[in-house]
Parts: structure tokens; sequence; C-alpha cells
């Protein structure tokens, strides 16, 4: 075994885990990043950084990642985060999102891993908890909510027992450069502005007036690069993003603007989803004193001034769907394009 410590990061190749991992190497830490690529671009790598393909699904793999490199902490970012399409594909879901997820935490035991990093989700708390606040129940709603949870009660456990020190974040509604807007089904501003670039309309399920609090990325990545180092940090949970909703509609018509073209919009049928979701960020400000915030007017100029370098994407639709009853039809759609 390789003898410097190096900090694992999963699902760098995507968007939060490539910010991470560059984040991690201009502290000047050793950087290993396993990724499928399922989601992810190898553009988004960082040079400095070693990289793996392959799954954290892939026992073997991960065994001899542990035989060969000396782990120090792990940052889970590795998950395939499409909320609303996790009722859809259910078993792809529990097997990415928490099998997956155990198959690192029984590694980070056995190797005595300093720090198990995980980022859950703001899905974990369901509706009707306005704002989210981490001493309330998580309700989850969905699949990818109540994996989410899973897997942050597993790593309690795992601390209770094994003693696996962690560090749990709860991000919302990230977007910016590196993200992955040629997926249909999840990260609005990724779909509008793909959208655009193809000349097409800006879809929105429902009337639009659902709201979300819209995160730029360099809120949230050098707060889970610092976790931890952070006083305070370890065993605990926190939510991390934006405080200020908006309205869907509202967000349209910004990203139209900001792209210098009309906003044109096509209303689809309603889905199943939350309709109003946003969180307190008081803990995280109180233990990582983090920069003030990325307006999202600045972040949304940052975002498509990088999409305009990477060109539009070419969509890419999720197949095989495990359940085709109650399916968005917009989604159901997608299915013979796959």
């Amino acid at each position: 075994m390789n003898s410097i410590p190096y900090h694992l990061v999963t699902g760098g190749a995507g968007f939060i885990g490539s910010h991470v991992a560059r984040h991690l190497l201009r502290s000047g830490e050793r950087v290993l990043i396993l990724d499928d690529l399922s989601g992810g671009f190898r553009e988004n790598i960082p040079h400095a950084a070693e990289f793996i393909q392959g799954s954290v699904l892939d026992v073997p793999l991960l065994e001899s990642v542990f035989e060969r490199f000396c782990i120090q902490n792990i940052y889970h970012l590795a998950a395939y985060a499409a909320e609303g399409l996790s009722h859809f594909i259910r078993r792809f879901n529990y097997s990415n999102n928490v099998i997956g997820s155990v198959n690192l935490i029984n590694l980070a035991v056995r190797n005595d891993v300093r720090c198990f990093v995980f980022t859950s989700s703001i899905a974990a708390y369901g509706k009707g908890q306005l704002p989210m606040t981490e001493d309330a129940v998580p309700k989850p709603e969905d699949p990818y909510g109540i994996a989410k949870y899973t897997v942050e009660l597993d790593l309690s456990a795992a601390h209770k027992m094994f003693g696996l020190q962690y560090v749990i974040f709860r991000p919302h509604n990230v977007y910016g450069e590196n993200q992955n807007i040629a997926d249909p089904y999840r990260n609005v501003i990724g779909i509008f502005i793909n959208q655009l670039m193809h000349g097409e309309a800006m879809t929105i399920f429902g009337d639009g007036t659902q709201t979300r609090a819209f995160t730029h990325i360099d809120d949230v990545a050098p707060l889970i690069a610092a976790a931890p180092e952070a006083p305070g940090a370890i065993n605990e949970v926190f939510n991390v993003g934006a405080d200020t909703p908006y309205q869907v509609i509202d967000l349209a018509h910004k990203v139209a603007e900001i792209f210098g073209v009309p906003p044109r919009i096509q209303f689809l049928p309603e889905r199943n989803e939350v309709k109003h979701a946003f969180s307190d960020h008081s803990k995280a400000k109180a233990v990582f004193s983090p920069l003030p915030p990325v307006p999202l007017d600045e972040g949304l100029k940052r975002m498509v001034e990088w999409v305009r370098k990477v060109g539009p994407r070419k969509r890419e639709t999720f197949g095989p769907i495990e359940i085709e009853k109650g399916l968005p039809p917009s989604w159901a759609a997608l299915i013979g394009d796959h």
C-alpha cells in the first residue's frame, strides 16, 4: 500500500464532486477520484487528481483501491440524484444510492478511515417542514429521499458501533459550472439552459409556483471539502445552500433574460413533488463561517458563460424505466428515444 494519505472523492467526475476535488487540491491535499462516468465527464476531473474509472457497486474494485491507497477521508458524492424519477427506478435507486454507500462504509470501518463525508439531500425532510431545520424528524416522500436518509442512519449506526466519524450535508438545488445539463430529469436550471441552447421551449411541471432556493456550487463545495477539519462538524448534519426561495416560473424568466432570449415556456401536467422546499442554514453558518452567497443572477451568468464555452449537450435519457405506471407523459415520451 502507498503510505501517502489520499482523500477519496467518489463521483469526482460529476458536478459537486469535481468542485470538492478542486478545493481539496488547492489546499495541497492528494485526491483520488472514483467515478463510473455514468453522469460525469472526464473533462471535469482536475488534472492533479488520480483517477480510477469504476462503480461503488464493484466491491472487488473498491477493495483493490483500499489495498493500493492509504485513504484518509472519504467524500462520497457518487449518486443518481433524480428525485422525481426515483419513483420509477426504485431498484436502481436503492442499489446505487444505498448499497453503493454501504459498500464504502464497510471499507471505511475496516480500513480505519478518519472521516466519511456524505452528501445527503433536503429530500430527506419530505414536505410541510418549512424552513427545514436539522432538528426536524425526516419524513422523506420519495425513494431518493428515503435512500439518502437510510445512509444517514447507517452512518450514525456505524459511528455508534465502530467509532466511524462522519459529516453529513443536505444540499439543495445546486447549480453551476460542470453540471450535467444533458439530464432531462433533474437540475431544472441545467434543463432550462440546455433547452434554450437547442432552441426549445423551457418546460415546467404545473403552473411554476413551486418554490426552491437555488444554490451556486461555490456556496457548497468549499464547506464539504473543509468538513473533516472544521471544529464542531464531526458527527453532525448540516443543511447547506441558498436562503432565498424563488418560484420556478420566475427562475425561467431569469434564465431566459441572462441567456438573451424571450422566455418561451411550455407548461406540463403537474407531477407528484414537494411544492415548497427551502431550508435554514444557521447551523452551517455557525460552524463554517462561509463567504457571502453567490447571488442567483451572478451564479446564472457564470453558468451561462460556461455553457456557451462547452456547448449544448445531447439529451441523455435514463433506461430502463422499471415502472411506467404514472410516469409523467413528457418523460414517457423519452423512453422511445433511449
